[in-house]
């Protein structure tokens, strides 16, 4: 392997480590050169106000600009149609609805200034963290859970899971979800269904190449 390759290589872990720490965080305080703000499709007054989230995965870097996102929940239906065949947003690895109402954070007392519908439409998703120490790979007691090894991804092996539900609830966000019909859990692979289905791009995967690259022009 020649010398260029191992340093690309290490810029990638590099820079996933480094935002693996801010995952689910915004970029508020961070400086940002023109090319990254141009790669994450925000501006420098979005990421001042804190409306621009960032979620490492171990394939790419998604960002959802919640100042962009209109509640429609395009994602999670791309999402669970790609992934399971069927319009199922309960199902979906990435999820908009447990905001749309009241935004991301707690239901404040004056919610006509909060976020959600009924406030500011300060809306964003969630989705799986790829933890360094996953609860759900911990908890889950037939081996069903495990890192993809040409991804990193950890994914569900439906012939092992048993639909127990044991993942769901050790995971302190709750991103895995059971299918009702098949019995099996669904969590996130990384397949960047819910950005291409995104009508406002509001949701963008980024290879780890391609934020190297505009971190370093």
């Amino acid at each position: 392997m020649s010398e260029e390759m191992k340093k690309g290589i290490l810029d990638k872990e590099y820079s996933r480590r480094q935002f693996l720490k801010m995952s689910g965080k915004g970029l508020a305080g961070i400086s940002m050169t023109a090319a990254m703000l141009s790669l994450f499709g925000c501006t420098q007054k979005q990421v001042e106000e804190g409306v621009v989230d960032l979620i490492a995965t171990p394939t790419a870097l998604l960002v959802a600009n919640r100042a962009k996102c209109t509640g429609c929940q395009r994602c999670e239906t791309n999402c669970t149609l790609t992934n399971d065949g069927k319009a199922q947003p309960y199902l979906a690895r990435l999820r908009v609805r447990d905001s749309v109402v009241f935004g991301a954070e707690e239901v404040p007392t004056d919610y006509m200034h909060g976020g959600g519908f009924l406030g500011e439409w300060d809306m964003g998703p969630e989705t799986c963290k790829q933890c360094a120490d996953p609860a759900c790979v911990k908890a889950c007691g037939f081996g069903a859970l495990a890192a993809d090894p040409a991804t990193g991804t950890r994914v569900v092996d439906e012939q092992k899971c048993v639909g127990c539900g044991a993942c769901a609830a050790a995971c302190p966000w709750h991103m895995p979800k059971i299918d009702p019909n098949t019995q099996k859990s669904k969590k996130c692979i990384t397949c960047g269904a819910c950005a291409a289905g995104c009508p406002t791009s509001a949701l963008s995967v980024i290879p780890w190449e391609d934020v190297v690259k505009a971190a370093n022009a």
